[in-house]
């Protein structure tokens, strides 16, 4: 698929028109422009957001897309390790931003803070959030929210819930499929990167009952990013570079995550084999399933239950027959492009996702989520193009 052909099928649809969002939102009179540019203009609706763990790299695409916001604004950003720096000292790619300085959490003053991004490692987040004035608006990016059984967290993450009560108040942020429920939401856990990919394409088949939930067989590959920040041996460049290599095999704790959500599509236990492969680039992801049709089923009723479930989605695209999905044609972007072909297996499906794993994996999806939760478009902040080359 052409660049020009992928832009007409994002932008062309009539509920993502900038021209009618323009009109409808008065976008051009509100956008949210660097002091240091010398433009100044005053933020109508303007949600005071705090992003809790700045430092890292879903912390960092938050900001970024926070830039072309029109109603969002950074009122405080945290990074204990980081506190009392400029944003710019840690991510030299945001000098032009005006931005506050970054601070420790305990000395956060969230009186004047209407929402947070919480971009903290897993296993520390439920007791800030926990300690959290009751007036937010949360979007969750780890892991500590994302599996509602508490005994099964504790399994995975070898560690106990510290937050059970508050768990019951979470709604995952599946966007594309729980929209609704998010809407309503106080705290979203939003969805790991893998279980992203994956599930955009299962769910919809898994609900009309096109495919065997029996036997889901899942190869998926991240770019290093997907690590984190944290300076580990394994990711060092030496060590990542001219190679690929397996990990959690058998064990990565994103399998419960997507076995929860394949089983609420199916109203019964799924559970799929599921390995990731670490790869030398700096993001995106792509997981290509393998799946056996229900009896009956031709590729073609998968093709069209895709198309169907996703015809009047902005950021889920389902690619023309015989098309191949490639992380290229996501980075960046807060696209998820899927296609399916016939397996040379009679009865089998290969189906392909791809997705950026900063963005649609963490970030975009979370921007989305709180977009919902406060009562806007859901792609405001999100109007951007794949980079390539």
């Amino acid at each position: 698929m052409s660049v020009a052909a992928f832009s007409s099928i994002c932008f062309n649809r009539a509920h993502c028109s900038n021209k009618e969002l323009i009109k409808q939102h008065n976008v051009k009179s509100h956008i949210k422009c660097s002091i240091k540019s010398g433009i100044t203009s005053t933020l109508q609706n303007n949600v005071r957001v705090g992003v809790l763990g700045a430092s890292g790299y879903t912390g960092s695409e938050i900001i970024r897309l926070l830039a072309n916001h029109p109603h969002f604004g950074v009122a405080l950003m945290t990074a204990d390790r980081k506190a009392g720096q400029a944003i710019s000292s840690v991510f030299p790619h945001l000098v032009t931003q005006d931005l506050p300085d970054l601070i420790a959490i305990k000395d956060a003053d969230f009186s004047d803070v209407d929402a947070v991004f919480c971009c903290l490692p897993h296993g520390t987040t439920q007791e800030i959030i926990k300690g959290l004035p009751e007036h937010l608006k949360i979007v969750d990016l780890s892991a500590d929210f994302r599996l509602r059984d508490v005994s099964e967290y504790e399994e995975w993450y070898g560690q106990p819930h510290r937050a059970p009560d508050l768990q019951k108040e979470a709604i995952y942020g599946l966007t594309e499929v729980l929209r609704e429920e998010i809407k309503n939401a106080r705290l979203v856990a939003n969805p790991g990167c893998y279980p992203t990919s994956i599930q955009l394409p299962l769910v919809p088949l898994i609900k009309a009952n096109l495919i065997q939930t029996s036997n889901i067989i899942v190869d998926a590959k991240s770019g290093v990013s997907g690590a984190g920040r944290s300076a580990k041996e394994n990711l060092l460049f030496t060590e990542v570079t001219e190679g690929m290599n397996s990990y959690g095999v058998t064990r990565h704790r994103h399998a419960p995550e997507i076995e929860q959500g394949l089983a609420d599509a199916a109203g019964s236990k799924v559970t799929i084999s599921f390995t990731p492969h670490l790869i030398p680039m700096s993001r995106g992801m792509q997981s290509t399933i393998y799946v056996e049709m229900a009896p009956g089923v031709r590729i073609e009723d998968l093709y069209h239950q895709l198309q169907q479930s996703y015809e009047n989605e902005e950021f889920v695209v389902l690619l023309e027959n015989g098309v191949i999905p490639r992380t290229h044609s996501v980075k960046g972007s807060n696209y998820c492009l899927i296609n399916v072909f016939p397996d040379r297996i009679p009865g089998r499906a290969i189906i392909i996702s791809v997705i950026d794993n900063l963005v649609k994996g963490a970030s975009g999806q979370a921007l989305q989520n709180l977009n919902l939760i406060m009562g806007f478009p859901e792609n405001l902040g999100l109007h951007y193009l794949p980079l390539f080359p």
